[in-house]
Formats: structure tokens, sequence, C-alpha cells
């Protein structure tokens, strides 16, 4: 294996730093995909330069004048504050033609638009679940077609943002109250979307051209109240306490009939095709009650912590974390970007 340059790209805030040794447990948190990324590099013999970026292109230019990476490891999720302005910065190492990892920015773009993702996948035949958007400064009409309960998220925030048990609605003052809080404190569009009570499945992807589909994983509610929507919220989502308290975890999927487990994985494919994803993405699916799936999202470039879900799924499929973040970094060498 060659040994690499590898410039890897965080905010400013998740900068890691060279040991967990007595760093706060939140804190660690905070930053644990970058230092696991990171120090696994490092691990497999690469050099390693984290940088932050947030609200100036220059220092990449600057570090790729001067330090001279064959590849940048992408962790960022957003560029001056907003989620999205992330494909902008993959526009930009295009431009320099320096190679990356993860997905590019056309399939960003389709995956990151909640609403476009559904008409696109829709139009091909996909279950998705009903939906309306609201943009910001129009009055929320529900269509009559559309029927509770409905789930209101931000149409381009993701990582569970502005997501909570109140996001669920049963009525239409409720939905207004739901969107007004979306536009006013997240300020941006929103969808409301058919709630689907269910099973929340996600399906991992790897690949460019050829594409492999790990075991799709499961997340495990605990010991939620009955009455409580099991829907991934920001809390459940990331709070370690919370987590921890309500017993919320996720594991691979058990109990899926081998026609459903086949069908997730074709599934899987189209979508990931449809939307141009390469690199790497995870899809996540509603699995309701009658055994239909409906699929919710397209998340590129989801995190690969060591203890998240996409590692997990590597990990079901025989592929250990260091040899998982091998792959990404040589699925990125192998798609365009400049030559070392």
């Amino acid at each position: 294996m060659r040994k690499l340059r590898v410039l890897a790209l965080m905010h400013p805030d998740l900068v890691p730093p060279e040991s967990l040794d007595g760093g706060d447990a939140r804190e660690q948190f905070a930053w644990k995909t970058e230092y696991d990324v990171t120090s696994t590099l490092r691990g497999l013999g690469h050099e390693v330069l984290s940088l932050g970026v947030q609200y100036d292109l220059l220092p990449i230019k600057k570090a790729m004048d001067e330090w001279r990476p064959d590849i940048a490891f992408n962790l960022l999720e957003e560029f001056h504050g907003e989620t999205m302005f992330d494909h902008s910065v993959v526009s930009f190492l295009e431009l320099l033609r320096l190679k990356y990892t993860g997905c590019n920015p056309r399939g960003m773009m389709l995956a990151r638009g909640k609403a476009l993702s559904k008409k696109l996948l829709a139009y091909s035949r996909i279950r998705v679940p009903a939906f309306a958007v609201f943009p910001v400064g129009r009055k929320v009409k529900r269509p009559a077609k559309l029927g509770y309960p409905l789930i209101v998220k931000s149409l381009m925030e993701h990582a569970s943002v502005g997501i909570a048990q109140a996001s669920v609605v049963d009525s239409d003052e409720k939905l207004v109250e739901r969107v007004a809080l979306v536009h006013e404190r997240i300020g941006t569009d929103a969808i409301a979307e058919q709630y689907i009570d269910g099973r929340e499945l996600y399906s991992a992807v790897l690949g460019n051209e050829r594409l492999m589909v790990l075991p799709t994983f499961e997340l495990q509610f605990g010991n939620l109240p009955d009455n409580v929507p099991r829907i991934a919220t920001a809390r459940v989502k990331h709070d370690p306490e919370y987590q921890e308290k309500r017993g919320i975890y996720a594991e691979v999927a058990g109990d899926l009939a081998p026609e459903l487990a086949k069908h997730i994985v074709h599934v899987s494919k189209r979508i990931y095709r449809i939307l141009e994803l390469d690199g790497y993405a995870r899809i996540d699916f509603r699995l309701d009650r009658e055994g239909h799936l409906y699929f919710l999202e397209a998340n590129p470039n989801p995190d690969v912590a060591l203890r998240e879900e996409f590692a997990g799924g590597a990990e079901a499929a025989g592929i250990r974390y260091p040899e998982l973040l091998q792959r990404i970094v040589n699925l990125g060498l192998r798609r365009g970007g400049r030559t070392p």
C-alpha cells in the first residue's frame, strides 16, 4: 500500500487533539469522527494534515500548494455555517483538480434537497412518503390529500437538525406552529411528510461504478415511552447521555425476510445511481407495519466514526475499520481530480 499525504478537511471547532488522554467525554463525542479518521489513517502509515475550513477557501489552496497532498479526506458538513454550501467546497476541490473522498457536488445537491430527491425517486417508481413543501414567507396551507400524522423537517438541513418529538403533528394548528418554528429558528423552507409508523432502517452503500451494499442496520429506540413517536430526533442521534438513559442504539437489522433484504440491496443501488451519488452514502428507510419500504432521505458523506452505523455495517460485512477508510480513500483516488 502506497503511503499518501492526506489533507483532512473539517470544521475548525472539530480539529481533534493528538491523544484522547484527559479529554471530556461530551467534548470527545463532538469530534469523535475527526479523531477516528485521522488517527486511523496515521495508523495505516499515511501522513495526515488536519485543516479547519469554515469561512475561507484560500487555506485549502495554500495547503495544496505548500504541502502537496495526494488527496483530501472530506469531513465537512457545512460552509459559512450553511449545510447547503457543503457541495461548494467539493466543487472548489474539483476546480483545483485535487482528488477527494466522498460524494461529488452534483450528487450532494440532489440528495440534500429532500423534496427534489423524493420527486426524482417517485418518478422512478420508488415508494416515498406523501409530502408538501412550505416556503419561508408563504402561508401554510395543507393539501387536502396530505393526511395526518405528519412529520415536519427543514427542507435542507440534515443530521436531524430541528427534529424533536413535537415535529410529529396531528392538526392544522400544530402544523402551522411547527412550520413557523423551522422558518424562524433554522431559517429554511419546511417539508411536511407522511409519518411512517414502523422500523427505521439504514442501508450503507460504498462505491463509484461498482457498488457494495453493506448489511442493513436498524435504529433501536430502547425504552422510549409507548406514546412517543419512534423518530431519529436530534437527541436520539447526538446526545450520548440520552442514548444511554433510553437504551438507544443501532445494530444489524434482525428478522428481515430474505426477499426484503434482497429488495433493500436492489433499491439502495437504484437510489444511489438515480441521485448520482458516489464514494459512499447512507440511504434511510422506514418499514411500515404492512412491510412496505419507504425512502426517507439519502445522506452523502455520512458519519464514518468507528462506532457509527456505516462502520458497523462494514464490520458486519467483514471489513474492519482501517480497511473501510482505505477503501474510501482508494475510491477517491480512482475518480477524477489531480494526479499526485
